[in-house]
């Protein structure tokens, strides 16, 4: 049972601290509607699903006292059910259309599971990407390029420099937006609950609500009382904070789950910033005795803080899953643009951080004119990362059309704003053009 202190303390961690579940995202399952005409079907189905996700949402955030920043539907790999006669870019405007008429945020998986092999429809749907979200608003697409048990397929990293390339160029009136709503994965995961990477496994039942919680001022205010202190008090401090702040997402979730009568799925303890004061993991890592985010150090620190929150969150539910640690979007993070902007923080030491964190190299605003095979080569070191420790990387690189180093690209709300940041200029050209398959590592022969 709560105490008064306990509700004081919840109260002052959603008024003071930015406390928030950032989504409630309902999975749904599309295999049902695989075939011709799909499209038309697809839109049916997610409407009627989906058609009082926002409203309950909104109860609970009222009733609770709560901030639930986005409601969310993440699908089926549309690749997946994909008529032979069906033109992708139809399905996207359809998952679109049914986006805005239940009223969420936005809607994930126009995606392709290809880390072994590309199916014809699975190239169709890749090739579609740019078209669909230069013609969508709320639409987010994901591609699975490799994992640990299959290696890295190069031929399709080779593509998807080309896709991020042409999804930029479509949307080059909003900076490249377009790219914004693009990532992929090494080792995705079936229940994430963040965009833009969001999709419904197949192992996943008809329906499940998955809940995305987030607290970096929340970590950052609690690490402030131990100033100083050793690191395994540091550690503990997270830990406990993480428990917290888990429980509240369990709690939210198991309500959604009711009222929505779609079983519960997991919570993702993930500390997601956003570009607001005082919401920043980079702040957090500082907090530790770090100058800037980005120097000497800063791997050390952020390898404890997720583990520590990875600790706390299992502690408090028995359904942690998605991606839960910390994220480093730099766009979306104001420690890590105030970094970038002084030039602590540079492409290559985000790329060693991500070894330890959740995700990847996620939100990087790259030059317009960065070329694909460049593209590629960042995509495949980042895969590489995740193949070999197991684990899920992701690249959401955003090369912006027009635009330089030492420029900056606004794309408001939780996507943030950020410098232009340079990339290696030497040609990746050949070894992007090899293809083929990186074979898995010898860690994954573990049956």
């Amino acid at each position: 049972m709560l105490n008064t202190s306990e509700i004081l303390s919840t109260l002052s961690m959603i008024k003071d601290q930015k406390l928030d579940i950032r989504t409630i995202t309902m999975g749904i399952s599309l295999l049902e509607c695989a075939g011709d005409g799909a499209a038309d079907k697809i839109y049916d189905l997610v409407t009627r699903r989906a058609e009082r996700l926002v409203a309950v949402g909104e109860d609970i955030e009222r009733e609770f006292g709560i901030p639930i920043v986005n409601k969310r539907i993440s699908v089926t790999p549309v690749s997946l059910v994909l008529g032979e006669r069906e033109e992708p870019v139809d399905i996207a405007l359809a998952l679109d259309r049914a986006a805005n008429t239940t009223g969420v945020n936005f809607i994930g998986g126009y995606s392709a599971l290809v880390q072994k092999g590309a199916t014809r429809n699975d190239l169709r749907l890749i090739r579609s990407i740019p078209e669909a979200l230069s013609r969508t608003e709320l639409v987010c697409s994901s591609v699975n390029v490799a994992s640990t048990k299959a290696g890295i397929n190069m031929d399709v990293v080779k593509l998807m420099g080309e896709i991020m390339v042409e999804t930029a160029r479509l949307t080059a009136h909003r900076d490249g937006l377009g790219c914004a709503k693009l990532v992929a994965f090494a080792n995705a995961v079936e229940d994430n609950p963040f965009m833009a990477g969001a999709f419904h496994g197949v192992g996943e039942g008809d329906t499940a609500i998955n809940v995305g919680v987030s607290g970096p001022g929340v970590v950052k205010r609690a690490l402030e009382a131990c100033k100083g202190q050793p690191f395994d008090v540091v550690a503990e401090t997270i830990k406990k904070t993480a428990f917290r702040i888990t429980r509240m997402g369990q709690l939210v979730a198991l309500e959604a789950s009711k009222r929505l009568d779609a079983p519960f799925g997991i919570v993702d303890l993930s500390l997601a910033p956003t570009p607001a004061m005082g919401d920043s993991v980079a702040h957090i890592l500082e907090e530790m005795g770090l100058t800037r985010c980005g120097q000497h150090g800063t791997t050390a620190a952020l390898m404890m803080l997720n583990d520590a929150v990875k600790k706390g969150g299992v502690m408090a539910s028995s359904s942690v899953g998605g991606l839960s640690g910390a994220f480093i979007p730099l766009s979306e993070d104001i420690g890590m643009i105030d970094a970038a902007e002084a030039g602590t923080l540079t492409l290559d030491k985000l790329e060693a951080m991500t070894c330890v964190c959740s995700v990847g190299l996620d939100m990087i605003a790259v030059p317009g004119d960065t070329p694909a095979a460049t593209l590629s080569a960042i995509l495949a070191d980042e895969a590489a990362i995740g193949v070999v420790n197991q684990k899920t990387t992701a690249v959401r690189l955003i090369p912006v059309p027009g635009k330089g180093v030492g420029e900056w690209v606004e794309f408001g709300g939780l996507l943030g704003r950020a410098p232009i940041i340079p990339v290696h200029p030497e040609s990746a050209a050949d070894f992007i053009a090899r293809g083929g398959r990186i074979p898995a590592p010898i860690n994954s022969l573990k049956n």
